[in-house]
């Protein structure tokens, strides 16, 4: 099954790695993982004046950050991932590289905030639910 996994370094990604842990049939061999990060744009006055080069080594710092524990979580079982890293609106990009990719499972962590906090702040959930029609596996 080829998998997209979806991760931002916080609590809830480590829990969606514990239910990964926790559940053999999502771990193994027998599957291709995507682990994908997005890093969150430098506003565009601050970035018209840093050099390119400076630029892409942040947002390529930022993912690494991450994607440090989660390459040892995978390397730790015996799993090999492909790492991607993007720059922009986490929702829009997860749910667009979900369909792209032609993914037959995305997994993700959630916060799990209320419907109401949901409606009014909106959610990488939310959006990526909304916009993708890749099943998703959400983790709580």
């Amino acid at each position: 099954m080829k998998i997209l996994v979806a991760v931002d370094g916080s609590s809830y990604t480590k829990r969606m790695l514990a239910y990964l842990a926790a559940h053999d049939e999502w771990l193994g061999s027998a599957h291709d993982y995507t682990v994908m990060h997005t890093v969150p744009p430098v506003p565009q006055r601050a970035a018209a004046v840093l050099d390119r080069k400076v630029l892409k080594e942040y947002y390529e710092a930022e993912a690494e950050k991450v994607f440090k524990p989660i390459r040892s979580f995978f390397t730790r079982r015996g799993m090999r991932a492909v790492y991607l890293g993007k720059v922009g609106s986490a929702g829009d990009l997860i749910a667009g590289e979900a369909e792209k990719g032609g993914y037959e499972l995305l997994i993700m962590g959630s916060r799990g905030h209320g419907a109401l906090t949901g409606l009014v702040m909106g959610s990488v959930a939310t959006k990526v639910l909304a916009n993708c029609n890749t099943p998703v596996l959400l983790i709580r």
